[in-house]
């Protein structure tokens, strides 16, 4: 997307980012006040301290380096990581091969991520199977085995 125009760039393992990239911040980062999800341009690249400054949210950020690794390009992001932001317009791919990925919930999640603008790209098939999908995958985090687990530990009123 920010093709080889001249514009100042540093390879840093193997991917290159370059002024005017737009990137995610992919962890919380307390220390710098940056979260997951945050998206921000490159501002300026100092090979001199092998540094970034990114702009993000009308600050600008320094990150080392050997910090990049916390960024990821944000050109093209999934439903998942745009989860709790918005933008102006969304383009949402929607094809019959995605399958297990069309579902009620996915599709309302994507379209609802846009302030203005929401292109749905495929085919009405795959949109009428999402719509008509209203199914929930079953999760199997373990959460109530720990909690069960956790529950017996705690002293009642009557063990005292």
């Amino acid at each position: 997307m920010n093709g080889e125009n001249g514009k100042e760039f540093v390879k840093i393992a193997g991917r290159s980012f370059r002024v005017g990239d737009k990137v995610m911040q992919r962890f919380n980062n307390y220390e710098k006040g940056v979260f997951n999800g945050d998206i921000g341009f490159i501002n300026s690249i100092n090979n001199n301290d092998k540094s970034l400054e990114i702009w993000i949210d009308d600050r600008l950020i320094t990150y080392d380096f050997g910090e990049a690794s916390a960024l990821t390009h944000a050109y093209c992001i999934s439903i998942h990581k745009s989860q709790g932001s918005e933008y102006p317009a969304v383009i949402i791919p929607i094809m019959t091969q995605q399958g297990r990925m069309l579902r009620r919930y996915l599709l309302y999640t994507a379209i609802t991520r846009a302030k203005e603008l929401v292109v749905l790209v495929g085919s009405k098939k795959a949109i009428w199977t999402a719509i008509s999908n209203f199914q929930v995958g079953e999760r199997y985090s373990g959460l109530q085995t720990r909690l069960r687990q956790q529950l017996t530990k705690v002293p009642t009123p009557s063990d005292n």
